[in-house]
């Protein structure tokens, strides 16, 4: 038996990981400035993390939800002090694409009602409701085809306020930013407007922060910045540190029965170890502030490169717009520098996701070999 093949692979072998760095089978060294697309939020291998999830595994790795699993109410209490939703409920699952379709599953339990607003760019997720709010129609199976989902334009109060005069509207989803979409920053008025458009309609607000959250951008959620509250928040990617985790933040107005959401390995005894670590390392080694002070850092020294067009960030979440394709730029930073970046939907952007414990001497090794390749470039262009 082969390998569905549905990845373009770069031919690299990981074998080890530390901190900021992966190293291959043949023990050459990266520095990772992607992290598996934003996974690796406390860094590879953090001892604290090893610690707690082989004490788990020592005791007990698996029961189902049949029984009770203490440890994740203490993930639920301790996300709810560091995120601020203390007096939110909490429901675990397995990943970023389960935890939006039990959001937007519960929005219409909730409502009544079938019509979702989304918007251009979006990225949800590859599961039957999440991947219709996604833009992008080349994942999206006949299976998904549905009119129950109504793509407004980013950033566009006009439009997003004609949607809910012609749509009974069940909820709106948008990422706190979005990522697969090329690191775009709602407008805070925009994220004002929706939730005051959710108020007035009796709509359910979803922010999605599977990418933006957990401390990336410098607060715990994206969109704290623009001082608006969600009624349903989905989480993963950095929940887990590398561990297969999700869940869905939710709303006291939003009422429980039993059989209305339901799973098998979701909020397992491992889950819920990889999560408290990497909420306690987030806390005690305070890298939401070092998510600030490092993303500050790495817009200052790049700023001025006449190879870039645009930086958008928060934090330690970059969309570095290049006036040229990425693809080059990336490939050679990876051969010639063994630094591992991402790219987006938008060709020339180069997506920046590294540890939030990351440090200014790594990132000054990223910046030294940017700027070469800028240079080189733009001597041969």
């Amino acid at each position: 038996m082969k390998l569905f093949d549905v990845y373009p692979l770069f031919d690299l072998n990981f074998v080890k990981a530390e901190g900021s760095y992966v190293w291959t089978d043949k023990n050459e060294k990266y520095l990772d400035l992607y992290g598996g697309h934003a996974v690796i939020s406390i860094g590879h291998s953090h001892p604290i993390y090893v610690e707690k999830v082989t004490q788990q595994l020592q005791n007990i790795g698996f029961y189902s939800n049949s029984v009770k699993i203490p440890i994740q109410e203490e993930v639920a209490e301790l996300l709810g002090k560091i995120s601020g939703y203390n007096n939110y409920n909490f429901f675990m699952c397995n990943s970023g694409a389960e935890a939006n379709e039990n959001a937007i599953k519960l929005a219409s339990f909730h409502t009544g009602r079938k019509k979702n607003i989304c918007f251009t760019k979006a990225f949800h997720g590859r599961t039957a409701a999440a991947v219709a709010a996604t833009d992008n129609k080349s994942i999206i199976a006949p299976v998904n085809e549905t009119d129950n989902f109504i793509f407004v334009p980013f950033n566009n109060t006009t439009l997003l306020e004609e949607a809910f005069v012609n749509n009974e509207i069940s909820s709106v989803i948008i990422e706190g930013i979005q990522g697969v979409g090329g690191v775009q920053i709602p407008e805070a008025s925009f994220l004002q407007k929706i939730r005051s458009l959710c108020d007035e309609n009796g709509a359910v607000f979803i922010c999605d922060e599977i990418q933006s959250g957990y401390g990336r951008t410098g607060k715990f959620f994206a969109h704290q910045h623009a001082k608006v509250k969600a009624d349903i928040i989905t989480v993963a990617k950095g929940m887990g540190n590398g561990f297969p985790v999700g869940g869905v933040l939710i709303s006291p107005e939003i009422k429980a029965k039993h059989g209305l959401l339901g799973t098998t390995f979701g909020g397992n005894y491992l889950a819920c170890a990889a999560s408290k670590a990497v909420l306690e390392v987030i806390e005690s080694e305070k890298l939401m502030q070092n998510a600030i002070e490092a993303g500050n850092y790495l817009f200052e020294q790049l700023k001025d490169d006449e190879s870039i067009a645009e930086i958008r960030y928060q934090g330690l979440m970059f969309g570095i717009e290049l006036k040229t394709s990425c693809a080059p730029f990336r490939n050679q930073l990876l051969t010639d520098f063994k630094i591992l970046t991402g790219n987006a939907s938008c060709p020339n952007t180069l997506r920046i996701l590294p540890a939030l414990n990351i440090t200014k001497a790594e990132l000054d090794l990223f910046v030294k070999a940017f700027k070469t390749i800028s240079q080189t470039k733009l001597v041969t262009i």
